[in-house]
C-alpha cells in the first residue's frame, strides 16, 4: 500500500478518497522546513497525513505570531481561501516535526467543491475549527498574561509530540508568542523555580 492509499480521510466518502489518491502528491518535510511562505501564490493545498504543521503570521516589524497547529487529517483553511481566490498567502506554514503531507492541486480542490458535498462539508468544518482557534489567539493576546500563554504553548507542544520534554529554543518560543527571547528566558526560569518545569540542555520538561 502506498502512502496515498493509506489516507485515513473520507473512508465514508470513497469517491473523494479516490480523487485525493488520484490527484494528490505525497511530500515529506523536515522539522522547520517551510511548506507555504507568506506573499507566495498557493498552487496546492496541504493535507497532513503524519506529523504537525504550525501556521504563523508576520507583522510589518518582522515579528511572528503562532496562529494554530494543523494535525493529521486536517488542512489549512487559509490556504484554501487564498488558493481558490488566486491570492497570495497571508500566513506561513512550517513543519513542526518530520511531516508527511498530501499536496492537492488547487484546480482540483476547486473542482472537488462542485463535485463532492462531503468535500465542502470538510472545508466548512475546518473553517469552524480554525475560526475558534483564531478567537482563542485574539483572547490570549488581549487578555492572558504572557506567562500563562507560554505555559499553554508548552503544554500544547507536549501533547502534540506525546512527550513531556519539548525540544525547542527560547528564541523559537519567543517567535511563536510574538515576544522577546529575554522575556521567555525570564519566565521559564520563574516557572522552573515554581516547580512547573525543568530546564536542561535536552530541552524543557513539564513536571
Amino acid at each position: 500500500m502506498t502512502a496515498k492509499e493509506d489516507i485515513h480521510l473520507f473512508n465514508d466518502a470513497p469517491a473523494v478518497k479516490e480523487a485525493l489518491i488520484k490527484y494528490g502528491t505525497v511530500r515529506t518535510f523536515t522539522e522547520g522546513e517551510a511548506i507555504v511562505n507568506e506573499d507566495s501564490y498557493i498552487r496546492s493545498i496541504p493535507i497532513v497525513l503524519k506529523g504537525t504543521i504550525k501556521v504563523l503570521q508576520t507583522d510589518e516589524s518582522g515579528h511572528e505570531l503562532l496562529l494554530y497547529f494543523i494535525e493529521p487529517g486536517e488542512s489549512c483553511i487559509m490556504s484554501f481561501l487564498g488558493g481558490i481566490h488566486h491570492e497570495k498567502s497571508k500566513v506561513k506554514a512550517v513543519a513542526e516535526e518530520a511531516t508527511e503531507i498530501l499536496m492537492v492541486p488547487i484546480e482540483k480542490v476547486h473542482q472537488f467543491i462542485k463535485d463532492y458535498p462531503q468535500w465542502l462539508d470538510y472545508i466548512f468544518r475546518l473553517y469552524h475549527k480554525r475560526f475558534e482557534e483564531l478567537l482563542q489567539v485574539v483572547n490570549a493576546v488581549a487578555f492572558t498574561k504572557i506567562d500563562e500563554r507560554l505555559l499553554q504553548l508548552l503544554k500544547r507542544k507536549a501533547s502534540l509530540s506525546g512527550s513531556a520534554t519539548i525540544h525547542i529554543t527560547h528564541e523559537q518560543l519567543a517567535t511563536e508568542l510574538g515576544t522577546a527571547r529575554a522575556v521567555v528566558s525570564r519566565l521559564l526560569k520563574q516557572l522552573e523555580q515554581s516547580g512547573v518545569l525543568k530546564l536542561s540542555r535536552k530541552g524543557i520538561t513539564l513536571l
